[in-house]
């Protein structure tokens, strides 16, 4: 989406409009649903943690840095709520696992259209394997085409601690797409 018109809707939006939120939200959904899609199992939690995102977008607006890309400050955003959402699911467990046996549900690829977008089934599967962190800088890095020291900006952790993850998730993705068909690991050897 050009990003005058998204300056545009975030003014209008600073000034109390809900039809310019309705729009930012219709422009940004399926780009943010395909991000806490890979980072979030569950689809119900999904959908908390995507209400939660843009509650969290309408609180802060006046935080945003018109300096800054929107996009940049909006994955922002979403990072910081998948992390709160992790250590908030974190603590129920702690809480519950002395009640009852923890089990984990496989993923439900609920709406493939948003997700796979092109992408092959079994490289999502690769990718939901990694580990949480590991899954956070590939996405953001294949996905969303930041740099590495962008994604440590907007983690808010050193570079060489991207990189290892970066390098740890490709050697892990590597290794669980054995079968890829060549065409498709060249794409990943590329990176």
């Amino acid at each position: 989406m050009q990003s005058e018109y998204m300056f545009q809707l975030l003014k209008q939006m600073k000034d109390g409009d809900q039809q310019a939120f309705h729009a930012l939200y219709d422009a940004t959904y399926q780009d943010v649903y395909r991000t806490v899609s890979f980072l979030v199992d569950h689809p119900q939690d999904r959908e908390d943690v995507m209400n939660e995102i843009y509650m969290q977008m309408w609180t802060s607006l006046a935080n945003y840095d018109t300096n800054r890309p929107f996009h940049f400050w909006l994955h922002g955003l979403v990072i910081r709520q998948v992390q709160r959402f992790r250590v908030k699911r974190w603590r129920r467990f702690r809480i519950f696992e002395r009640i009852r046996a923890f089990t984990r549900e496989e993923s439900h690829w609920d709406q493939p259209s948003v997700l796979m977008d092109g992408t092959n089934q079994m490289i999502s599967q690769a990718i939901h394997k990694l580990t949480d962190k590991q899954r956070t800088v590939i996405i953001l890095r294949f996905f969303h085409d930041y740099t590495l020291e962008e994604i440590a900006t907007l983690l808010d952790i050193p570079l060489g601690t991207v990189k290892s993850r970066y390098h740890a998730g490709i050697q892990a993705l590597r290794k669980n797409i054995w079968n890829l068909p060549p065409e498709r690991m060249e794409k990943i050897n590329d990176y």
